[in-house]
């Protein structure tokens, strides 16, 4: 079966080299939908470049006004378009290979975005744990750029980011019950179901693997910890999605 598209993700020191939950979510995404693909990895500086060689819109504007490139992206060489955003793609990918396992099944685009909103907002805890741990794990030239434009955008360093003492008590459990809710969600659909419609997964699990999976790569002592929350919930999410974690 010959590649059909380009997947550009940003590589890391880890094992297999992916690492950031929004590449996790195409990839995932990619794999799920079962169309051949091809990985080519850019270090951060060389995102922009890239973007714009290609053909790629930006996702959004810098403070400053600039045009703003990120990854993740694909470049379908079967029809050309150049996509970027973890949840563009997945429409595109839907509606471009219908005859493939839908992401987004008919009729919950709508809800999917709603969900999105909702999820980030209960777990966006994680941010200030995940950011300096994925530094630590990133090539010499990404380091520095992630390190700058993190610090610019946090206001404060890599190292004052990540919650100590009485506020790591605090944000950890905000962040654990965020993934609470997300379990209630699922629970809804009786308690022994497995994703969020049931017994088939779709786009809602693989964006919440996606923060799953980083936490388990770069914060594997924190993981420890979260594979048991929720009667083991996230450990299982994984598992069951293992088979979509393939790196091509």
């Amino acid at each position: 079966m010959s590649t059909s598209i380009v997947f550009y993700d940003i590589p890391s020191t880890l094992p297999n080299c992916c690492w950031s939950p929004n590449l996790w979510k195409s990839r995932y995404a990619l794999n799920f939908k079962g169309i051949p693909y091809t990985t080519v990895w850019l270090e951060y500086p060389e995102i922009e470049e890239k973007c714009k060689e290609i053909g790629a819109s930006p996702t959004r504007n810098k403070p400053d006004g600039r045009p703003h490139y990120t990854l993740p992206m694909i470049h379908d060489l079967a029809t050309g378009a150049v996509i970027s955003d973890s949840a563009k793609i997945a429409a595109y990918l839907d509606a471009t290979y219908p005859d493939k396992p839908m992401l987004m099944p008919a009729g919950t685009a709508g809800l999917h975005r709603a969900f999105e909103d909702a999820a980030h907002a209960l777990i966006s805890p994680i941010y200030p744990y995940g950011l300096p741990a994925a530094h630590k794990n990133l090539n010499p030239v990404s380091a520095e750029y992630f390190r700058r434009t993190r610090e610019v955008a946090w206001g404060k360093t890599l190292e004052d980011l990540t919650p100590k003492g009485d506020e790591d008590a605090v944000e950890w459990k905000k962040l654990k019950d965020g993934f609470g809710k997300l379990d209630e969600w699922i629970r809804v659909n009786g308690p022994e179901s497995p994703y969020f419609m049931g017994d088939t997964p779709c786009y809602a699990d693989l964006w919440t693997a996606a923060y799953v999976m980083w936490i388990r790569l770069v914060l594997p002592g924190k993981w420890e910890e979260v594979k048991s929350w929720h009667e083991g919930r996230w450990a299982k999410l994984l598992k069951g999605l293992e088979e979509y974690e393939t790196v091509l």
